[in-house]
């Protein structure tokens, strides 16, 4: 118990130390089409930034909801950079890039874990052999959650929430003297929102009719591109009025289903994969994550997906809701 009360003790005072310094200015609590740019991506990347913390003591616990949660918190944090680029691709940004991309590698190799041994695990039963290759993935998770935890309690972190933070609220993109970067600044969201969307809904569109034919390495950018889109329309929900609403819950259903086939099949390579690496695992451990039958199944039903997504009517400037706030 005291050893527990411990490590609880530790993660609280990691987090207290890793939450950002008081904003200089109070943010509206909800998005509106006329707001400014750079009024949304701080209300945006804020949301994103908190709900990252809100997961960090869950985390360091080894609860795999909270991991799970962190990791989506961190992925929606990082799309809102990219919607938002070339606006906030200053000197700074890399900087703050590299130390999320980071941060999301240290969850990635435990949440990988976590995602195989339910696995193995619901497609195996209690065969003793299948006991002692378990035995394998739990001392390697058991690992890879203590470089995690010590990660989410070091300086390293902590200067990462601090530098995130900082620059989500006054970087170098902010003060930037420029007639372009003002007007990237100034540019209304629905103006920003209906191109970007329609970008990259035409990209990952024109990439999904050959699903059937990519790799493994390409059918993982494809769903990076899916996730993309499915997480920033999820961030702008503020945004769109009630008649868009069907529309919006609509593109979201497709692009959910074909985010959960690619995920899928995302998992297999990754357990096969870490079945290999894995000493002691079996040779025939990969073979669990291997199965035609499913890969064609899943393929199916992300292409029927991306056919209704294609079909459906894209988002137009008249889907948002009228601007209840004024322009920021």
């Amino acid at each position: 118990m005291r050893a527990r009360m411990s490590r609880r003790t530790t993660s609280s005072t990691a987090t207290t130390h890793a939450k950002p310094a008081t904003r200089r200015n109070t943010l509206p609590a909800r998005l509106s089409p006329g707001m400014a740019c750079d009024t949304a991506f701080r209300i945006i990347a804020r949301r994103h930034l908190d709900a990252v913390l809100a997961q960090h003591d869950g985390t360091c616990r080894g609860d795999p909801d909270a991991l799970h949660q962190i990791r989506i918190a961190l992925t929606h944090l990082r799309t809102a950079i990219r919607f938002f680029s070339p606006m906030v691709d200053d000197a700074l940004r890399p900087k703050v890039w590299t130390e999320l991309k980071w941060l999301n590698g240290q969850l990635g190799m435990v949440r990988d874990l976590d995602v195989a041994i339910e696995r193995v695990v619901a497609e195996s039963g209690d065969e003793l052999a299948v006991v002692a290759e378990l035995q394998h993935w739990d001392e390697k998770r058991a690992e890879s959650h203590r470089l995690l935890a010590r990660a989410l309690q070091s300086a390293r972190y902590r200067r990462l929430v601090e530098q995130t933070s900082t620059w989500i609220d006054s970087g170098p993109w902010s003060t930037r003297r420029s007639k372009e970067a003002i007007r990237l600044r100034r540019r209304t969201l629905a103006d920003h929102a209906m191109e970007r969307l329609t970008e990259w809904e035409t990209t990952l569109l024109k990439k999904a009719r050959k699903l059937k034919r990519l790799d493994v390495g390409k059918r993982h950018r494809l769903r990076l591109l899916n996730k993309r889109l499915t997480y920033s329309i999820e961030s702008l929900s503020d945004l769109f009025a009630d008649g868009a609403a069907t529309k919006q819950k609509s593109i979201l259903k497709q692009l959910r289903k074909a985010q959960r086939s690619l995920g899928e099949l995302n998992d297999d390579a990754r357990g096969q994969a870490l079945a290999a690496s894995l000493n002691g695992g079996g040779l025939d451990a990969g073979n669990r994550f291997l199965n035609r039958k499913r890969q064609k199944k899943l393929l199916r039903t992300a292409s029927v997906a991306y056919r209704k997504l294609d079909k459906a009517k894209p988002f137009r400037s008249s889907d948002l809701a009228p601007s209840s706030e004024p322009e920021v």
